[in-house]
């Protein structure tokens, strides 16, 4: 099938079109250009969430509690479960997925993971254009699960509309959020697995935290949930709700959007900027000698690559 077909048949629902038009972005295809071109003013009518947290705090489970939720509801769900690359062989497992198996035949829910490819920030470099593919083709929620390895996580607060930051009690992750700079990417904060002992003292701590910091007009939420029987993710799902009834009200729904687009055109724009110097990584190598046997300096090279 060409690309034309495959965004028909995207936009059409069918989940094997779906699947195909990621993959021929995920992997550069020649074609991948003409489907980002076809879908331009297809998209913009879904809510990325982003949820993203520390490992073990329980973010498979958070999501596949909040596509039950949203089922529930009748909103078709797309879930994006970003799983980190080796970066010795670039294989990744994409084993989230297997936690969200009930959703496996709901025609209604839309499952994908991709490897980070080395990509930092706890996403893949091609989330921007997934996110576009699902969006067209008709999706109400748009769930993005980040890598999960602490706190170089920050890039989720420039993609998701509502980015979710969960946190769980006894692992100092309360501590660790301030130190980060997490504070600062999360809308909404959950303090999952509340049935342990320390959640309270770890919702108190956040709230404290959050009340010291500076805010565009949006105050975050504190929630409490027990993701794995379904504790707190119908107060969650509220919360969303009244953070995008915000986003709109208040126009910062256009402006993360715009932010999102000048983004990736930013990403792009480096992208080919690095694939031409690596076409030239032999005169590359001859300005790295001259600059290790002094005869000139890096700002120079730098000069004469540019």
């Amino acid at each position: 099938m060409n690309v034309l077909d495959l965004i028909a048949g995207a936009r059409a629902g069918k989940q094997r079109d779906i699947a195909r038009l990621i993959s021929c972005i995920e992997d550069g295809a020649t074609d991948a250009r003409e489907a980002v071109a076809a879908l331009a003013g297809c998209t913009g009518r879904a809510h990325v969430i982003g949820v993203t947290g520390a490992p073990g705090v329980g973010k498979s489970t958070t999501t596949s509690a909040l596509v039950t939720a949203f089922r529930a509801r009748g909103n078709r769900v797309a879930v994006l479960a970003v799983d980190p690359s080796s970066p010795f062989s670039g294989g990744a497992l994409l084993g989230d997925r297997i936690r969200m198996q009930q959703h496996a035949t709901d025609e209604g829910v839309f499952i994908r993971s991709m490897a980070s490819r080395g990509h930092l920030g706890g996403l893949a470099a091609t989330t921007p254009q997934v996110i576009r593919v699902l969006d067209s083709a008709g999706f109400d929620a748009v769930i993005i699960e980040t890598v999960g390895v602490g706190q170089s996580e920050v890039e989720i607060a420039a993609t998701a509309d509502s980015s979710i930051v969960l946190i769980a009690p006894g692992m100092g992750d309360s501590i660790q959020a301030a130190k980060a700079g997490i504070l600062e990417i999360g809308d909404i904060f959950v303090v999952n697995k509340a049935d342990r002992d320390g959640a309270d003292t770890t919702v108190r701590e956040l709230r404290h935290m959050i009340a010291l910091g500076q805010h565009d007009g949006w105050a975050p939420l504190v929630l409490k949930t027990v993701a794995s029987t379904g504790v707190g993710i119908e107060e969650l799902i509220v919360a969303i709700d009244e953070h995008r009834e915000w986003l709109i009200g208040s126009g910062q729904d256009r402006m993360r959007k715009l932010r999102r687009i000048r983004d990736e055109i930013s990403a792009l724009v480096i992208g080919e900027t690095r694939a031409r110097l690596s076409a030239r990584a032999a005169e590359l190598d001859a300005l790295s000698a001259c600059v290790l046997d002094g005869t000139m300096d890096t700002y120079q090279a730098a000069e004469q690559l540019s």
